[in-house]
């Protein structure tokens, strides 16, 4: 298809198939997967707004998980989630569920909700003329709010939350959290270099915790030779 490229994720032979059209994962979504901590083989796992697939095939080989429900609305980014998930293997573990995450529902609670947001709110930034690169990143269908209830209605008594955002909006990612009886438990601010502003902020929540935050020391992405760090190399599995 025009504009289609497959990328290898230098992890256990696994691909994504992205096309340049809709919106190409950005490393966001690799550091947020990384985050995500899950030990037991029991655990199951919602990724909402989960687009081409990228967090849920991650976590998919680096976590310890019985089950993935991988959430995305948008039909272009369905029909990539669908296809990475068959062109992997991983039809067993990640189940691909076109819905809107404002209905999304459960029958039986989960032990973890993972989410890569829209970050940017309505009339704010550039407006795309391309409808999926819009809904991807404008609050247009999927609202910072919207996130934390559905992840409130998913989640177990003390499931986790997992979310990457921007650090501006750090008082909603608080207030917003608790209004839904999630609290925020760690954080972690991403560096593009050492003595810049942070660019993303990484946040794990407890559903019904306690409201004590641990902020865990900067990842900085480039070092002064403008290469990546030791950290985020060990984090992509590369050093190249």
């Amino acid at each position: 298809m025009n504009n289609e490229r497959v990328d290898d994720l230098n992890l256990n032979g696994k691909k994504i198939i992205q096309n340049t059209d809709y919106f190409c994962f950005g490393i966001d979504s690799v550091l947020l997967a990384n985050f995500v901590k899950s030990n037991s083989s029991k655990n199951v796992v919602v990724d909402l707004c989960s687009g081409s697939g990228i967090i849920s095939v991650i976590i998919s080989q680096k976590k310890n998980v019985r089950k993935i429900f991988s959430v995305e609305l948008q039909d272009e980014m369905f029909d990539l989630l669908e296809r990475n998930i068959e062109l992997n293997n991983l039809d067993e573990v990640i189940s691909p569920v076109k819905a809107n995450i404002k209905e999304y529902h459960m029958d039986k609670k989960v032990d973890i909700v993972v989410c890569n947001p829209p970050y940017k709110q309505i009339g704010t930034g550039v407006e795309n003329e391309n409808t999926v690169k819009y809904i991807a990143r404008h609050e247009k269908e999927c609202t910072l709010e919207d996130v934390f209830i559905c992840a409130s209605r998913l989640l177990k008594q003390k499931g986790k939350l997992y979310l990457v955002h921007k650090p501006q909006r750090l008082a909603d990612l608080i207030a917003f959290a608790r209004k839904y009886k999630l609290e925020a438990k760690t954080l972690r601010f991403v560096y593009p270099t050492i003595d810049s502003k942070p660019s993303i902020v990484l946040i794990e929540y407890v559903y019904c915790g306690g409201n004590e935050i641990n902020v865990l020391p900067p990842l900085i992405e480039y070092d002064e030779n403008g290469n990546y760090t030791k950290e985020i190399l060990d984090i992509y599995g590369s050093e190249n």
